[in-house]
């Protein structure tokens, strides 16, 4: 009879195996040097004769040069890798993100409220700011909010957002005409040209 000690099959732990050592690591973008699992790698690059070589092989390279070995297109065949300072190649592609996230530009909406009878000194005021937000490349949210009994006044509304998006036609396009929901009509104006 066999007296070896059974262990737990599967996911369980128990008996005498060793618990799991501290939080697991954050998962690494790239494979690099022993982390990477194919048998022949294709190397490319400044500081190495590009071509097809054993994982061995290409370790070894990086190794003589003190750099790591990283794997930069996993799922071609051979996968594509290069020899690089792998900490300095993380920071570059951090600051690639960076300055990517810089130039796409955030679309800005600011809103300009009117009531339904509101007069020429307060449009005029409104319609500077607008012109203003334009030229800065955002977009122009303007409204006619309608308090209580002035809903009866909608029409007036409507035209007065109607000659704010003219005014601003060389400045802005209008995106959408009137459009009244609950108590406020709401017009959208885009930029023309983009923001410097």
């Amino acid at each position: 009879m066999d007296n070896k000690p059974s262990y737990p099959s599967g996911p369980q732990r128990g008996g005498n195996r060793p618990p799991f050592r501290g939080a697991p690591r954050k998962e690494e973008p790239y494979a690099i040097n022993e982390r990477i699992r194919a048998r022949e790698v294709r190397i490319v690059g400044d500081n190495v004769e590009n071509g097809v070589y054993p994982i061995q092989q290409a370790l070894r390279l990086a190794q003589e040069q003190e750099l790591d070995l990283v794997e930069i297109s996993p799922k071609a065949v051979p996968p594509v890798c290069k020899i690089l300072d792998y900490q300095k190649f993380l920071y570059q592609q951090k600051k690639r993100l960076k300055e990517q996230k810089a130039k796409s530009t955030k679309v800005v909406v600011k809103e300009i409220r009117f009531g339904p009878q509101t007069d020429d000194h307060d449009y005029n005021f409104k319609l500077k700011h607008a012109q203003g937000f334009l030229k800065e490349g955002a977009k122009v949210k303007a409204y006619v909010f309608f308090r209580g009994r002035s809903i009866l006044f909608k029409e007036q509304g409507e035209v007065l957002l109607l000659r704010f998006a003219n005014d601003l036609e060389e400045l802005g396009k209008l995106e959408q005409m009137p459009v009244l929901e609950g108590k406020r009509m709401t017009i959208m104006l885009s930029p023309k040209k983009p923001a410097k």
